[in-house]
């Protein structure tokens, strides 16, 4: 952690923004990275430090942070009490702070050219969510996915958008050609567990099954499609040449952005006749690939 008479670690910093998002980071620089940019994040908010562009950056970092310290062995308590001492520096910093202004300074410097970039790949254990700043007028586009086959069914998950409407969206197939009339995301209901279900029995958290991500009986929350169409061309991932479309509410995608990376969420598809079909997701880093797609264009 930062020496408390400084308000962040300039060598620290330093690192980090000279390899803003590296992959593998240890476990105690995580969490300091985690320290630095949620205190950097609530005072530029507070402070109006940075272009909206730069704002969106950090909390994105910030995000990549939290679940590489998840990821290295840090609990969701201690990240919770790093996070809220670090909103109670940034409170207290006066806004004309001398090491403040020098901090921002740094930050500037190391997120310009993140906040520049069109596309960036979020890679978790098993899967990788695949970000795209670019808009359309003209024709739907996946902004951020994640493809997935399991049992034969292949899905897209993600945030497409519409005519500057960002939806999250499933599209699937289903090799006999099975016609789901409706689909549900369940996952971990966070308003009544404490923390992640993850049943390693003894096996590392990088090859754990997504099946023993989440709880096995709940409790869940559920979020039900709002919509269902056939999924046009734009829409269809590589390899799929039809498929069904299903728009979920917004809040399913800030549920899963509440989740712990590490986590898996579920998938399942409902049938006029015959059980349902389901398919696993890791949650990974789908909070720091969405803040990603929030940075505005500059």
């Amino acid at each position: 952690m930062p020496h408390p008479r400084t308000l962040i670690n300039p060598a620290a910093l330093g690192m980090a923004m000279a390899a803003v998002f590296a992959a593998g980071a240890a476990a105690a620089a995580a969490t300091d990275l985690y320290y630095e940019r949620s205190l950097m994040a609530e005072a530029g908010d507070r402070c109006n430090l940075f272009t909206p562009q730069l704002q969106s950056a950090l909390v994105s970092g910030r995000e990549q942070a939290r679940g590489a310290a998840l990821r290295g062995g840090s609990s969701v308590q201690d990240l919770r009490g790093i996070a809220e001492r670090a909103r109670a520096r940034a409170r207290s910093t006066p806004c004309d702070s001398p090491d403040l202004g020098i901090a921002a300074q740094r930050v500037r410097s190391g997120f310009a050219g993140y906040a520049r970039l069109l596309r960036q790949d979020f890679p978790g254990d098993v899967g990788i969510w695949k970000a795209d700043r670019s808009v359309s007028a003209q024709r739907p586009l996946w902004r951020l996915s994640q493809d997935v086959r399991q049992g034969g069914i292949q899905i897209r998950l993600g945030i497409a958008s519409r005519v500057g409407s960002d939806s999250l969206m499933v599209v699937t197939s289903f090799p006999d050609g099975a016609r789901p009339y409706a689909a549900r995301i369940v996952m971990r209901d966070r308003r009544l567990t404490s923390g992640p279900y993850l049943d390693a029995r003894g096996e590392g958290l990088k090859t754990l099954p997504l099946q023993r991500r989440m709880p096995r009986v709940g409790p869940f929350e559920t979020y039900s499609a709002e919509s269902r169409s056939p999924a046009g061309a734009d829409l269809l991932p590589p390899g799929m040449t039809s498929g069904w479309a299903f728009r979920f509410p917004d809040a399913a995608a800030a549920a899963m952005a509440d989740l712990d990376p590490r986590e898996a969420i579920r998938v399942e598809f409902l049938f006029s006749s015959g059980p349902s079909r389901q398919i696993y997701l890791e949650v990974g880093d789908f909070a720091a690939a969405r803040a990603f797609l929030s940075i505005r264009a500059g």
